[in-house]
């Protein structure tokens, strides 16, 4: 049976927009307040009402919230190109190729690094939600690169504050189009939901506090090869703020890429790689660091770029 909550709206959010005053109240992040309230699931004083609505003191709101869908089922079926860097008693580092998510997930049917690793004899935490056990850390579908998934359930605990702590260093690669000005320097811009598209992310005032550096490794006729470190850990940070100072990511399509350019260079995803993890090791504290190559169709990018005869 649908959830329905009626209350009165507070005074302390007169004025807010609806998915963010509602995700307050509620409990609940905004995209899924979006959800609902696009599903016509949010009456305000018996009127349907849409996310960018403005809440009213007083007001009577009524939320009808539709039963979650189920959990993904994680599915153990081997996975192409997906490289174990190193594996003990409390982690696995694997070395993830493109087209492959970290877990299942609503609406995703390829394959997946948890069920590339069971299919393989991997047993892993089994704490966090079913499908995404023993996950501290993602990397988007198409970018490849170093992912820690924790065994043992002291790990999963240790290597999730170091995350959210931010102990853990992560280093990127990115191929971006142009040459950014300055040619090293930090991005600090809040990242929220697109304000039109429910699949990407955008610089937006009302988003998470979301901070990247980069400096320059080599810089080529149409394009410069970037060394990005990442403060905080928002979806599609670096897509993001490559975009927003109009140096995209090459391949990134999504996000304002030149078409042509990515065909030349034979990129059919954004040129995003995570070449280096490092951390403290849960068990013994010692910090560990790993590294990954250049995929070959980063590689060959870059090769292009490097003799554009």
């Amino acid at each position: 049976m649908p959830d329905v909550r009626s209350l009165p709206v507070p005074d302390g959010l007169d004025g807010e927009r609806l998915d963010a005053g509602l995700s307050r109240l509620l409990g609940l992040s905004r995209s899924r307040v979006a959800e609902v309230a696009e599903s016509g699931g949010v009456e305000l004083d018996g009127a349907v009402v849409g996310k960018s609505e403005r809440l009213r003191a007083g007001a009577w709101l009524s939320v009808t919230l539709p039963d979650p869908p189920s959990a993904p089922r994680v599915v153990a079926e081997p996975v192409d190109g997906l490289r174990v860097v190193h594996d003990d008693d409390d982690l696995v580092v694997v070395d993830k190729p493109v087209g492959v998510a970290a877990h299942p997930s609503p609406g995703w049917t390829g394959p997946t690094v948890i069920g590339g690793l069971a299919a393989v004899g991997y047993r892993i935490s089994t704490s966090g939600a079913a499908e995404r056990q023993g996950v501290v850390h993602r990397l988007d579908v198409g970018t490849s690169g170093l992912m820690v998934v924790a065994k043992s359930e002291h790990a999963y605990s240790v290597l999730k504050d170091a995350f959210r702590e931010r102990t853990v260093e992560k280093t990127y690669h990115a191929l971006v189009q142009g040459h950014p000005d300055p040619t090293a320097g930090t991005v600090d811009a809040p990242i929220g939901r697109h304000p039109s598209s429910d699949w990407k992310w955008a610089v937006t005032a009302e988003g998470k506090p979301s901070v990247t550096h980069y400096e320059t490794l080599e810089a080529f006729r149409s394009a410069t090869l970037l060394e990005v470190h990442l403060e905080t850990g928002r979806t599609h940070q670096i897509r993001v703020h490559m975009s927003a100072l109009r140096h995209p990511c090459c391949g990134d399509l999504t996000y304002g890429a030149d078409p042509a350019l990515a065909q030349r260079l034979g990129l059919t995803r954004q040129w995003l790689h995570a070449v280096g993890l490092a951390f403290h090791h849960p068990a013994t504290g010692e910090w560990t660091a790993f590294a990954s190559p250049y995929p070959a169709d980063l590689q060959g990018a870059l090769d292009v770029l490097a003799d554009p005869v």
